[in-house]
């Protein structure tokens, strides 16, 4: 039993031991299966002969269930390696920055992982550690563990990015809504990855930039466009098409996608047309999370009513555009 849990300590880590062995799964990266190697087969069969001949060392049913929770704890190990595996994938550059982002939250829920399991190794150490033990201390983590294996799993299958990993979280949190502590670890890696889209889309909604590396987020810039054109065709296509939505806006911006996207449009003229904006950030207008409370969408709402005022300001004072109202209904209602 302790050759066992020893071999056991070993694979909590993704590592091989004397009585257990990995495959790898053939077409599929990162997948793993632990198996029982037949050395511990051939033990127990020894351990049968020895009970014919009188010379019992270890009981068949105390074997068949030191198999049985080995066998239990291996799904634990197999999410860990897959897991491991998909943090140093999605941690290169080209993979974006919610996965960046995501992948961090991975590493620090697998350190706390590795930091249990060292502790058990240490009480391995002390002489107080069966089987029965370790697979009652691996309860906490096999659920938890378990969860992100699934969306790993999903987000590994459709190489998901950006907007599609945060839809992904979101789901995945809601369809665990039964299990509190399973929810709110979801919720947790939301929050984590949220933060980069979150950074990408308070500039746009503050200043009118779009700073997307990777292409993560929902409105596409055609720099192809330039304002230039509009001296020769008043009705060009640059302020309908310079900025536009894609496809693959986050589910839970869906509501406030045309309202973003007019908000950017408005710092980015007055940009463009030499006036500088300056928005006020407090404390409660910086985007936090895309949290249950909503607060987000009352800084969405606030942002695009400031950008409003503010152009209007502008279009009224420096470009004179009650004049030019009054001057069309001049012409064309013959000053009436």
């Amino acid at each position: 039993e302790l050759l066992v849990i020893d071999d056991l300590l070993s694979a909590l880590v993704g590592i091989e031991g004397r009585y257990i062995s990995i495959k790898r799964v053939r077409g599929k990266e990162g997948y793993v299966v632990f198996q029982i190697d037949s050395s511990m087969d051939l033990a127990l069969q020894v351990s049968c002969d020895h009970a014919e001949k009188g010379r019992i060392y270890l009981g068949l049913a105390n074997l068949l269930l030191l198999q049985e929770l080995t066998r239990r704890i291996f799904p634990l190990c197999e999410d860990f390696v897959l897991a491991s595996q998909f943090v140093e994938s999605r941690s290169h550059f080209k993979t974006g920055l919610v996965n960046h982002a995501l992948a961090a939250a991975l590493r620090a829920f697998l350190l706390d992982y590795q930091a249990m399991v060292a502790q058990l190794e240490h009480q391995f150490r002390l002489g107080r550690l069966s089987v029965q033990g370790l697979w009652f201390f691996c309860q906490r983590m096999m659920s938890s563990l378990n969860a992100l294996a699934v969306l790993i799993e999903k987000a590994m299958s459709n190489n998901t990015s950006g907007s599609a990993t945060l839809n992904l979280l979101h789901s995945q949190a809601k369809a665990m809504a039964g299990d509190s502590a399973v929810r709110s670890l979801l919720e947790k890696m939301t929050d984590c990855a949220s933060a980069a889209y979150l950074r990408m889309l308070e500039r746009w909604v503050y200043e009118g930039v779009i700073d997307d590396p990777y292409g993560e987020f929902f409105i596409a810039e055609n720099k192809s466009l330039q304002k230039e054109s509009l001296t020769q065709d008043y009705d060009a296509k640059y302020w309908q098409q310079r900025y536009s939505l894609k496809d693959g806006i986050p589910s839970f911006l869906n509501n406030v996608a045309a309202t973003i996207l007019t908000t950017g449009k408005y710092l980015n003229v007055m940009r463009e047309c030499g006036h500088n904006v300056q928005v006020s950030l407090s404390e409660n207008s910086k985007l936090t999370s895309f949290g249950s409370n909503h607060q987000y969408l009352e800084c969405i709402k606030s942002a695009y009513d400031f950008a409003s005022g503010e152009l209007l300001t502008l279009m009224k004072d420096k470009y004179d555009l009650i004049g030019k109202l009054r001057s069309l209904k001049r012409y064309l209602l013959l000053d009436q």
